[in-house]
Formats: C-alpha cells, sequence, structure tokens
C-alpha cells in the first residue's frame, strides 16, 4: 500500500503521520502529533531527502499540509530532515548590495502590512529580541526592559543626539526621546514603517525630539554630528560585501568619544554559511531575500577596522528564542483576523519562519549580539565607566 514512498521512511521511529492524496496513512511511530499531508503525488520522490527548503516550501506552495501545533511541527519535521539529510558546508552564492537592492528586499518584507505586525508584536511594536531578566515576564514588559537595556548601555543622557539605524516603527526612537530625554535621528527603507512611525511621533508630541527619514545608511552624514549610534536588527541586510562600509559609515557619523550600539543576528559559523538543513535557502527565499548573518567575528573585525574600539559583547540568543515562541503564539491565536489582512501564502510563510525562527535560536543554529563599541577620542581614551554596574542599577 505505501510502496510509493521511499523505504528509508518507513524504518523511522518519529511522532509522524503521512497521509497520502489517496487516503492511506502512514505511522512513522507511536502517539504521532504531527500529520504531514501530502497532496502533490509529485513530492513523494523529495521524501528521500525532506530538506526544511524542500518542506516548508511545498507547505507555502499548498503542495502539503501540516497538521498539529506550529511548534511541534518544526521540530518534528526538522527531525525528520535530520535522519535523511546531510548538513551541507558549500558556502552560498553572495549577493551584490547596492541601493535598489537592499530598497526593495527590505519592501518585500517590511511593507506587507503595519496591521498585520501589530497582531502580533507588542503594543510598541518592537520587531526585535526581546530582554527577559526572568523568563516569566509578558512580551510587553520584555520589550520595554531591552529598550532600557539598549539606553543604558549607550549611558543616553538627555540633550544627546542619538542616530537610529534602521528604526523600524520608530519604538526605540520615540522610547529613548521620551524616557532619556535624547533628541533621535532615525533612518528607515520601509515607507510602510516609516508613515505609521511618523504618525505615532506626532501622536505623542515628540516632532521637536524625534526625525524619522527614508534613508539609506550610506548617504548618512560623515561629519561625526551624532553623540550615539544604535542599529537594532538592520545589519543583517547590509550583506557581507558591506560590512566594510558599514562599519566605516557609523564610524564616520559618531563624534569622538561616543557609543554605537550594533544589535543583530550572527552566525554560528565563522565563514557565514548557514545551517538547518536548507533552513536558510527557504529564509531566504520566501522571507529576507538577500540577508546574510555575518559571524560575531566578523562585524567586529569590521568595527575594529573602521577605528572603532569593541567594549562590551553580550550574547541574547536564548532571549530571542522566547521572544519569537512569544509572537509565534501571538500569531496562532489569531490565524483568522491574519488570513483577512495578508494572502494565503503569506500567512504560511510567517508562521513557518516565526515557529521556525524560535527553533533554531533555540538549537543555537544562529545567535543574536548586542556589540557595543566606542570611537576613541584623539589621545585614544574614552570616558566609559570602569565597570558595567551603572547598567544593572
Amino acid at each position: 500500500m505505501f510502496a510509493q514512498l521511499p523505504p528509508a521512511l518507513q524504518n523511522l521511529h518519529l511522532p509522524l503521520r503521512l497521509k497520502l492524496w489517496d487516503g492511506n496513512e502512514l505511522d512513522l511511530g507511536p502517539e504521532p502529533s504531527v500529520t504531514i499531508v501530502v497532496k502533490d503525488p509529485l513530492l513523494v520522490s523529495g521524501f528521500t531527502r525532506p530538506s526544511l527548503d524542500l518542506l516548508g516550501s511545498a507547505f507555502v506552495e499548498g503542495r502539503l499540509e501540516l497538521e498539529g501545533s506550529i511548534s511541534e511541527v518544526v521540530r518534528v519535521c526538522d527531525e525528520l530532515s535530520k535522519a535523511l539529510v546531510e548538513e551541507d558546508d558549500s558556502l552560498p552564492v553572495r549577493t551584490e548590495h547596492d541601493k535598489a537592492t537592499d530598497a526593495a528586499s527590505i519592501s518585500y518584507h517590511y511593507d506587507l502590512s503595519n496591521a498585520f505586525y501589530q497582531l502580533w508584536l507588542d503594543k510598541e511594536m518592537v520587531y526585535s529580541c526581546a530582554y527577559f531578566k526572568t523568563g516569566n515576564e509578558t512580551l510587553e514588559q520584555a520589550q520595554q526592559d531591552k529598550l532600557h537595556h539598549l539606553c543604558r548601555k549607550l549611558r543616553l543622557q538627555p540633550g544627546e543626539y542619538l542616530l537610529d539605524v534602521g528604526c523600524g516603527w520608530g519604538g526605540l526612537s520615540r522610547f529613548a526621546a521620551r524616557e532619556y530625554g535624547v533628541k533621535v535621528f532615525g533612518i528607515t527603507l520601509s515607507r510602510e514603517q516609516l508613515a505609521l512611525a511618523q504618525e505615532r511621533v506626532k501622536a505623542e508630541g515628540l516632532e521637536d525630539q524625534v526625525e524619522l527619514q527614508l534613508l539609506d545608511y550610506r548617504d548618512l552624514p560623515q561629519d561625526g554630528r551624532f553623540d550615539k549610534i544604535v542599529s537594532v536588527g538592520m545589519f543583517e541586510h547590509v550583506g557581507h560585501a558591506n560590512l566594510e562600509l558599514y562599519a566605516k559609515c557609523l564610524f564616520g557619523a559618531v563624534k569622538e568619544g561616543g557609543l554605537v550600539m550594533n544589535h543583530g543576528i550572527t552566525a554560528k559559523h565563522t565563514d557565514g554559511r548557514p545551517v538547518g538543513r536548507g533552513a536558510g535557502d527557504f529564509i531566504d527565499r520566501y522571507v529576507f531575500p538577500n540577508g546574510e548573518l555575518p559571524h560575531l567575528s566578523m562585524i567586529t573585525a569590521y568595527l575594529s577596522e573602521a577605528g572603532l574600539e569593541v567594549v562590551d559583547v553580550e550574547s541574547l540568543r536564548l532571549h530571542y528564542a522566547k521572544t519569537l515562541d512569544h509572537w509565534s503564539a501571538r500569531l496562532e491565536a489569531k490565524l483568522d483576523v491574519a488570513a483577512a489582512m495578508v494572502p494565503e501564502q503569506a500567512l504560511r510563510i510567517w508562521r513557518l519562519y516565526l515557529a521556525g525562527c524560535a527553533y533554531a535560536f533555540s538549537q543555537g543554529w544562529i545567535n543574536l549580539h548586542q556589540i557595543l563599541a566606542v570611537k576613541p577620542l584623539a589621545d585614544g581614551s574614552h570616558n566609559l565607566p570602569l565597570t558595567r554596574e551603572d547598567i544593572y542599577r
């Protein structure tokens, strides 16, 4: 009855049920928690090497359905892939990142629907890793704590001029202005984000403190006008080929003695190759076109060569796994509402992406690092405290 299935599949012991287009079913282990409904007979041959890219793409395209909680679906599909697919150690083809390419990629990801993002983000719409002091915080509290954590690391003082690179919906820009009394200049390449961010600045009466513009980081003024710089969840879009330029632009924009905070996702491998048996290919095709994750050593090297002294590094990998679990659960709880906002294919992509990234961070496939650097004074000194104690008071 199941002669059409690869023999290797029938020897596995996973909590997985395969349901074929003709009604036949096969349990690969006791008490299946996940069901893959194969709707396209042509997919059967692909199950000899069921990469996460193949499974994810087939789901997005409607060639198969996935039944079970989305987090369990990701876990079981990874176990299936792990049993039959070897890791690909080859380096990916790098994309040339010019302004037009980057603008198109950002628009693809962020201009989907502001209302859609509002469904599952916190009320400030902070689309980056939260900070959990105990692990029991709500998403809203953890995001507020993350914003404080960034501002304290930057030692923000009233009246300082902060540059927010990749300001998104303006949550950090408004928070820094409101809570720390700084003046903020924020930039983004997303028109949808900018429109809502500017609305929120106006609604809070912060027009005199916060200016947000549609601007590429390569067009930032290089006159050292900013006291501090923060870049959150942005350098993943820069591309390996442009990391040197990115670091130089940050160096040129900050004044001597000023601090630069780079908060972003980093790769597991030093050469930046993806992990996850095709998970990276899926993300590149459907979620973050042309995104490239550098290793921690790569970005710190470029920052150092640009003239910035790296003074503090913190991994928030497990914080991001927890953040994504929150995002995924919030989206899953509102699937009916989400389905009315975005195309079916887009919703399928985001369901897999959020749950899949939570799993990826928990497994150590990717990391998240906050890197604090300083532009030394002319004599090589800086005015940072000797310890971190001030951050945690």
